[in-house]
C-alpha cells in the first residue's frame, strides 16, 4: 500500500514537471507571436475571451496570458474590460489539459508509448540550440505528462476496493462543500489545477470517488487556482491587483453556479458514466461550467470592470503607476511599460523646463521637482530589474536607449534648479532671444509633431547654441574688460550661455534616443561617444 501511495505521489510529481517543461517550451516557441495575437484580436471582451482561451490552450499557461493582459492595460493598449475578456477566456483554455489527460492518458494509455519521446526530447534539449532546444523541452514535458498519469493510475488502482466513495464526505450539500474545500487545498499545495484534475480523474477511474464527488473536487480546484494567482499579484501594481481580484470574484461566482448544477449534470451524463466514460464526463463538466460562466459574465463586462476599479482604486504616482512588478516575467512587455513611463516622465520634465523658462503650462496634474525626481528613480529601478535575454539584442538595445533618456532627463532636471544662470538670461538682449528660441523648441517637443522633424529642429537649435556659445562669449568678455558690466555679471552671463547650450544638447539627445527606440534601432550611442559629440559640460 505504501509503495502504491508513493507511486501515485511520484506520478503527480512527474505530471507537474511535465507541465512545467511543456509550458516553458511552448512559451519560448510562441515568442512574441501569441502576445501580438492577444493585442490584435482583442477588440471586445468577447473576442478577448476567445483569444485568451486559444492562447492559454496553446501555451498551457493561464498566468502567462494574464501577465500579457496586465501589460497591455498598463501600457494603454487595451481597456480593462477587454483584458477581463482575456482573463475569462484563459479559464476555458486551462480545461483543455483535462481533455488531453482524459483522452490520451486514460483512453489511449500513452504512458509507455511516449517513453522514447522523453529520450528524443532530452537529446534535443541538451544538444540543440534555440528553437530546437525548446522544442525538445516541450516534447519531453508533453511525454512526462502521460508517464506521470500512468504512475498515478497504477498507484491509485491498488486502492481499488479498499478506498471507496463512502470513505469521502457523503454526497449531500455539506459533503460537497467539504470536497470543494479539499479541491482548493489540493490546488494550493500542488500550485496546479491541472495536476489536481488529473488526480481526480485517476481517483474516479479507480472507483475511489463517484462522479458527483469528483465534480465537487474539480470545482474546488478551479476556485483554488485563483487564490494562487491572487497571492502572486499582492506585490504587483494596480492592474495586477485588479486582475487578481477580478479573477477571484469571477471564479468564486462560477464555482457557486457549478456547485448547484452538479446534480442535474450528473443525471444528464449518467449514461456516459455507466458506459465507462466517467473521465470524459468529468472534463466535460469542467469545460461546461467554465464556458457557461464566461457566457453569463461577458454581457456585464463593463459594469463588472467598474466594480473592480472601484474596489481596487489607483495607487502610486501617475507617472509610474503602470510599472507593474508582475510583468517583469515578460521582458518585452516590461520594456514596453517602461517606455510608456519614460514618455510620461519626459513630457513632465519638458513641461517643467518650459515653466522654468517662463511659460505658463496648463497641465491637468502638474508635477513638482520632487515628484519628477522620484519618477526618474522609480523608472530607472524598474528598468534595472528587467532581465533581458541574451538572444534578444534589439530588446537590450531598446533598454539601453531608455537608460540614456533617463540620464539626460536627470541632467535636464538638475539644470532647471540653476536659478542664477536662468535669471541672467534676462539681463542680456541676445541671451533673452536665445532663451525664447529654446522655449519654443521645448514647446514643440511635446507638441506631438513628426518625431524625426522634431529631432532635426532640436539639432539645429543645439548647433545654434553651440555657435552662439563661442561667438557671444567673446562679446561678454569684451564688455567686462570695457567695464560695461562688472565681472560677476559677466560670469553669470557666461554661465547662462553654457546653460542654454547644455539644455539644448540634452533635449536633442533625448529625442534621438526616443526615436531610436520607436523606430528600427541603429547601433546605440554610448556615453563615451556622446561625450565626443559635445564637450565642456559643467
Amino acid at each position: 500500500m505504501m509503495f502504491s501511495f508513493l507511486s501515485a505521489l511520484g506520478g503527480v510529481g512527474l505530471f507537474l514537471m511535465g507541465m512545467h517543461l511543456l509550458t516553458s517550451g511552448t512559451k519560448a516557441l510562441a515568442g512574441s507571436s501569441l502576445r501580438s495575437a492577444l493585442g490584435r484580436f482583442t477588440a471586445t471582451p468577447l473576442s478577448g475571451a476567445a483569444t485568451g482561451a486559444v492562447t492559454t490552450a496553446i501555451i498551457q499557461s493561464s498566468s502567462a496570458t494574464t501577465v500579457a493582459a496586465v501589460g497591455f492595460v498598463a501600457s494603454g493598449l487595451l481597456t480593462f474590460p477587454q483584458a477581463l475578456g482575456i482573463i475569462f477566456g484563459a479559464n476555458i483554455g486551462t480545461t483543455i489539459t483535462g481533455w488531453f489527460v482524459a483522452i490520451l492518458g486514460f483512453k489511449l494509455d500513452l504512458g509507455e508509448i511516449v517513453l522514447p519521446l522523453v529520450f528524443v526530447g532530452a537529446l534535443l534539449t541538451l544538444m540543440g540550440r534555440g528553437r530546437v532546444a525548446v522544442t525538445g523541452q516541450a516534447l519531453a514535458g508533453f511525454s512526462l505528462l502521460f508517464i506521470g498519469i500512468d504512475h498515478l493510475k497504477d498507484g491509485l488502482d491498488a486502492f481499488q476496493g479498499t478506498v471507496t466513495p463512502t470513505d469521502f464526505p457523503s454526497d449531500n450539500i455539506l459533503g460537497r462543500l467539504q470536497l470543494v474545500g479539499l479541491g482548493v487545498l489540493i490546488t494550493l499545495v500542488t500550485q496546479s489545477s491541472s495536476a489536481g484534475v488529473a488526480t481526480a480523474l485517476a481517483a474516479l477511474g479507480a472507483g475511489a470517488i463517484n462522479f458527483p464527488q469528483a465534480a465537487a473536487l474539480v470545482i474546488g480546484m478551479d476556485v483554488g487556482t485563483t487564490f494562487t494567482a491572487a497571492l502572486a499579484t499582492l506585490g504587483g501594481g494596480t492592474m495586477a491587483r485588479r486582475t487578481g481580484f477580478a479573477h477571484v470574484i469571477y471564479n468564486v461566482l462560477t464555482g457557486t453556479m457549478a456547485f448547484f448544477i452538479v446534480v442535474p449534470f450528473s443525471i444528464m451524463v449518467e449514461p456516459l458514466v455507466a458506459g465507462g466514460n466517467a473521465q470524459i464526463a468529468l472534463v466535460a463538466f469542467h469545460s461546461s461550467f467554465n464556458l457557461l460562466g464566461v457566457m453569463l459574465i461577458l454581457p456585464f463586462a463593463q459594469p463588472f470592470a467598474r466594480l473592480v476599479e472601484w474596489l481596487v482604486p489607483e495607487r502610486g504616482a501617475s507617472l509610474t503607476r503602470s510599472l507593474d512588478p508582475m510583468v517583469l516575467s515578460d521582458p518585452k512587455t516590461a520594456v514596453g511599460l517602461a517606455s510608456a513611463a519614460v514618455g510620461r516622465v519626459n513630457a513632465a520634465v519638458i513641461a517643467h523646463l518650459s515653466e522654468t523658462l517662463g511659460e505658463e503650462t496648463e497641465d491637468e496634474e502638474p508635477h513638482d521637482r520632487s515628484s519628477l525626481e522620484t519618477a526618474l528613480s522609480e523608472t530607472r529601478d524598474y528598468l534595472n530589474r528587467i532581465d533581458v535575454p541574451k538572444d534578444q539584442p534589439d530588446l537590450k538595445q531598446a533598454t539601453g536607449s531608455l537608460f540614456h533618456v533617463l540620464d539626460h532627463l536627470t541632467r535636464l532636471l538638475y539644470r532647471c534648479d540653476q536659478e542664477k544662470r536662468i535669471d541672467a538670461l534676462s539681463n542680456d538682449a541676445r541671451l533673452s532671444r536665445l532663451r525664447t528660441v529654446l522655449l519654443s523648441a521645448a514647446l514643440h517637443f511635446n507638441s506631438g509633431e513628426d518625431p524625426q522633424r522634431c529631432e532635426d529642429q532640436l539639432d539645429r537649435v543645439r548647433q545654434l547654441m553651440r555657435t552662439q556659445r563661442k561667438s557671444h562669449r567673446d562679446r561678454i568678455i569684451s564688455a567686462a574688460i570695457a567695464d560695461e558690466i562688472d565681472d560677476e555679471e559677466a560670469a553669470l552671463r557666461l554661465d547662462g550661455l553654457r546653460w542654454l547650450h547644455r539644455v539644448a544638447y540634452h533635449m536633442w539627445r533625448i529625442k534621438v534616443h526616443l526615436n531610436s527606440f520607436q523606430q528600427e534601432p541603429e547601433a546605440p550611442v554610448t556615453q563615451t561617444q556622446e561625450a565626443r559629440l559635445e564637450v565642456g559640460d559643467d
